[in-house]
């Protein structure tokens, strides 16, 4: 694996366009003075890696969806129907979302860890950050495999045209507005909304944003100082809706049977979310290259990673081999359902190991690297990379 060393961005450049997060609590940077070194042919791989893997996606939801396996997934019953009605409406129109690749680089093979459909963040780092790196190094730009940004404003554009030509998205767009909320007190979760409000509004929606807890909710729709929004996009987790705000989420399933907005990301994308699909995915491909044995039972003569079903940041994640625990993160996930995943090493380089994340927004769109330990965390670092042979 190949590092190239670069100028970091300074904190005052970030701060100006609102990154705010650029230093960890230990004093050191959050975004790394390396780039990944990726030939072209891995780009391409990761590129079509996560377009087959979509596809795989919708039949096993589909699989869950005809066989009722939503408790399999840790789903919450209060939003079975709203995953069922989201399902089938073309409408409510899957935005964006982030796979994440163990390999890929140096000859070893891509293999799915997970796919953050629902809430995925990073964003801005992966669309906007490592690209200025390029250009502050008087490096060419186009040398990334880095379309989030134009990817997510054409998909902002089918939430219009339901196809993939956006090209008569003005002949059909009728003012419809778009209210985007992330909960107050989170600078990253903010950013990241934000930057979607943005691009949204560039590609042609009236669009707004609001915390969360100044939006005001009813059969009637979704509204904000008395105007009423036809779209809602939440960087909020669907579990956390069911779980924590069991009202809301009767009260947005109630909104969608109305027919009164759509919510962004849909609630399907919360079958994709659980690592539970996981173990979906794997009967119905069995063997498949792109996938690790999963399985809702401990794996018998292979090293396994535990993971909780709903999980976030690394936590409760325990790395198993034999009766041994190699590597263990504590966190509040312990009363979820968990999966078994087999074990495969991600990319290292000097005891530092690299996880690779795909952006899917209708394709897949944008590469970006995190590393840290055994076990990534909320203390890994985000990493750029430039292709290069």
């Amino acid at each position: 694996m190949r590092l190239l060393k670069v100028d970091k961005l300074q904190k005052d450049y970030l701060e100006n366009i609102g990154f705010s997060w650029h230093t960890d609590e230990d004093g050191s940077d959050y975004i790394s003075d390396t780039l990944v070194c990726v030939k072209e042919n891995e780009a391409n791989a990761y590129y079509e890696a996560s377009n087959e893997l979509y596809d795989m996606f919708i039949a096993a939801a589909q699989n869950v969806i005809d066989n009722d396996r939503f408790d399999e997934l840790g789903i919450p019953f209060n939003l079975v129907e709203a995953i069922k009605m989201s399902w089938e409406n073309d409408v409510h129109w899957h935005l964006y979302g982030r796979f994440d690749f163990a390999g890929g680089l140096d000859g070893k093979p891509i293999k799915l860890l997970e796919f953050n459909a629902d809430t995925p963040t990073a964003l801005f780092e992966s669309a906007i950050l490592q690209w200025a790196i390029l250009k502050q190094n008087n490096m060419d730009e186009n040398h990334q495999f880095n379309n989030i940004y134009e990817c997510l404003m054409e998909n902002f554009k089918r939430l219009i045209t339901l196809d993939d030509d956006t090209s008569l998205f003005q002949n059909y767009y009728q003012g419809w507005k778009i209210l985007f909320s992330s909960i107050a007190g989170n600078k990253e979760e903010e950013i990241t909304t934000k930057l979607l409000a943005y691009i949204a509004n560039e590609a042609g929606f009236e669009t707004n944003f609001s915390y969360v807890d100044e939006v005001e909710f009813s059969d009637e729709g979704i509204f904000k100082d008395g105007i009423n929004y036809e779209y809602w996009f939440k960087l909020i987790p669907w579990e956390d809706i069911a779980i924590e705000e069991g009202d809301l989420a009767m009260l947005l399933t109630q909104i969608m049977r109305n027919q009164k907005a759509i919510i962004l990301n849909p609630a399907y994308t919360l079958i994709f979310q659980s690592k539970g699909i996981m173990k979906i995915l794997y009967e119905l491909y069995p063997n498949h290259p792109l996938l690790l044995e999963t399985k809702d039972q401990p794996l018998t003569g292979k090293t396994y990673v535990k993971k909780p079903v709903f999980g976030r940041e690394g936590a409760n994640i325990s790395i198993v081999k034999g009766e041994q625990i190699l590597k263990e993160n504590e966190g509040p996930y312990v009363n979820n359902k968990f999966i078994y995943q087999e074990y495969v090493e991600l990319n290292s380089h000097e005891n530092e190991f690299y996880q690779a994340g795909v952006f899917f927004a209708y394709e897949g769109c944008g590469l970006g690297f995190r590393k840290g330990g055994m076990i990534l965390d909320n203390s890994s670092k985000f990493v750029g990379h430039i292709i290069k042979e």
